[in-house]
């Protein structure tokens, strides 16, 4: 249950922009993933777009919540000790069993010297168990911590969450993404994708989300608001 990149096929890094990236990866699904269940995804992902989780999300100027929880190495990790540091990049992500996930932290993996540069660090958060985050991070060679937020509690205090609808759930099943064995708990529930940038303060500087989870923020446009300080927020459309 795991996404196996092109860098760990070949041995390179894929130093191509993030959205090149995502497109090859969606352009393979609707080359291999039969049209049934492709339409099954983009209804729960027009299902969540009704419902405009994205514009609801915690905003710009918004405090974000403190919280502490454990790294891949089961390493109790704080926002209030990261923020103390500088401002932090926050990803909330769905597991390493997403195509989409494993193309944006490798992307950002690649960023995370220029992150350092400007002052900020960078962390990821996602619902699986530690043990699963460890193999993530292990087998994506991955220079930042990823934590565990079991039972979503963390993303639903951003307003990230959502219940996986029955049909897509029962896709899962088949194709073997076994949320419940992946995150630890019975709930199918995963945030979002979304990008924040905190102030030192816990002021929240830039926040992107989007209800459909194949389209993420590029890595360059998080660094160039780290370097810029100006406040902005993307959504989905």
């Amino acid at each position: 249950m795991k996404w196996r990149s092109l860098q760990e096929s070949d041995e390179t890094t894929d130093t191509r922009p993030l959205r090149e990236i995502l497109a090859e990866r969606k352009e393979l699904i609707a080359k291999y993933v039969p049209p049934e269940t492709q339409a099954i995804h983009a209804r729960a992902v027009a299902e969540l777009k009704e419902r405009r989780l994205a514009a609801n999300i915690l905003a710009v100027g918004a405090k974000a919540p403190e919280f502490q929880l454990s790294d891949h190495d089961g390493k109790p990790v704080s926002s209030s000790d990261l923020l103390a540091k500088g401002r932090l990049v926050l990803c909330f992500i769905r597991g390493r069993w997403c195509p989409f996930c494993v193309g944006q932290m490798e992307a950002m993996n690649l960023a995370v010297p220029e992150i350092a540069q400007v002052g900020a660090s960078l962390i990821a958060i996602s619902p699986q168990t530690v043990k699963q985050s460890f193999f993530m991070h292990d087998q994506h060679k991955l220079r930042f911590p990823l934590l565990a937020d079991a039972g979503n509690q963390v993303a639903r205090k951003f307003a990230l969450t959502y219940r996986v609808p029955e049909l897509q759930e029962a896709v899962y099943r088949r194709a073997f993404v076994n949320l419940p064995f992946a995150n630890g708990d019975e709930s199918w529930e995963l945030p979002i994708p979304a990008t924040y940038i905190l102030d030192r303060d816990g002021s929240v500087l830039y926040a992107s989300a989007n209800e459909d989870y194949t389209e993420r923020p590029e890595p360059g446009e998080i660094i160039a608001a780290l370097q810029t300080g100006i406040s902005e927020i993307h959504l989905s459309s």
